[in-house]
């Protein structure tokens, strides 16, 4: 191997080792990374995959698809012009996209911004503050979306209490379901050099707030959600045109994109996928497009009370990236 292909080689590592910031379903983190010639390849880890809460695979890929936006933008903030082929090759259907380096590229200083975001965003489950978002870092949330090949459905205040309702349904169906209960356990307790899961110091107890979010408090473990009560929080819908694997990743792509665009405009920010793993709700939340398309991920974002909030442990390299 050449100094070039090293040299390259070892960028391409190096941007795996930053998507290991990105958000995942119950924190599993179910992706690997493989080297394998002058490509990086973005594997589904299927040991990782909640067969109950996740049973079609959806929260997975769209999970992956976070972590290659992730890599994306380590890449281009490093100076690197890419080329990502999407499910390359369906004959191995865990393979679900594979990055190369082509050449040179000049780093803009949003590009910039948003790898400096990927070290500072976490999801935030504390409850929001009265100030509204401002439109136009809505727009920009919008945008970023788009730029995915996805879309953003900024959910109106009269509609809020739609996906509130639908939020409570998830749940109820979520707490009938033995399985998701054992899956909430297992991931609320995961060993502490584990890296993954959802620890007590990220949960939050339940608070009166317009759309519930995720309890990860058993056996009241978590902390406060804070005095605030949600009531600036925008809710917002990532969707797709389509319905496949590709649409999944992509959809996660956007999802990452627009978690750390709402960073980088110093919001704070949550992803909701239970809405969307139960088939009815998710549903019920596509009605709301009048234009249709297919929901795939709810964000909540909004200004964070002051305090900080703890951030979710990660893995190490050498259990998700394979040189």
């Amino acid at each position: 191997m050449d100094a070039t292909s090293l040299q390259r080689r070892g960028a391409l590592i190096e941007a795996a080792r930053d998507a290991l910031a990105a958000p995942s379903i119950f924190n599993t983190q179910p992706w690997t990374w493989r080297s394998a010639d002058d490509w990086l390849q973005l594997w589904a880890d299927p040991s990782r995959r909640l067969r109950s809460t996740d049973f079609a695979g959806r929260q997975l890929t769209i999970s992956c698809g976070a972590a290659l936006h992730h890599a994306r933008v380590a890449l281009a903030a490093a100076g690197h012009q890419v080329q990502v082929d999407r499910i390359p090759d369906p004959g191995s259907p865990g393979l679900l996209a594979r990055i190369a380096i082509t050449g040179a590229h000049v780093p803009t200083e949003e590009e910039v911004a948003l790898y400096r975001a990927i070290g500072e965003r976490h999801t935030d489950r504390r409850a929001f503050t009265a100030e509204a978002v401002a439109c136009q870092v809505l727009s920009e949330l919008v945008a970023a979306a788009e730029q995915q090949a996805a879309h953003l459905y900024t959910v109106p205040t009269e509609q809020v209490n739609v996906l509130g309702a639908a939020a409570a349904h998830a749940e109820a169906v979520h707490q009938a379901d033995p399985g998701y209960r054992d899956e909430l356990m297992t991931w609320t307790n995961r060993p502490a050099d584990s890296g993954d899961g959802v620890p007590a110091t990220t949960a939050v107890t339940p608070t009166t707030r317009a759309v519930p979010v995720r309890d990860f408090t058993l056996f009241g473990r978590g902390h406060s959600a804070g005095p605030e009560h949600d009531t600036g929080a925008q809710f917002a819908m990532i969707f797709t045109d389509g319905d496949d694997v590709v649409d999944w990743l992509r959809a996660g792509e956007a999802l990452s994109a627009v978690l750390l665009a709402a960073t980088v405009a110093q919001l704070g920010s949550a992803p909701i996928s239970d809405v969307i793993e139960v088939r009815a709700t998710r549903e019920q939340l596509g009605r709301l497009l009048q234009g249709g398309g297919h929901p795939q991920s709810v964000v909540r974002v909004g200004h964070p009370p002051a305090g900080g909030s703890a951030a979710s442990p990660r893995r190490a390299p050498p259990e998700v990236i394979n040189p």
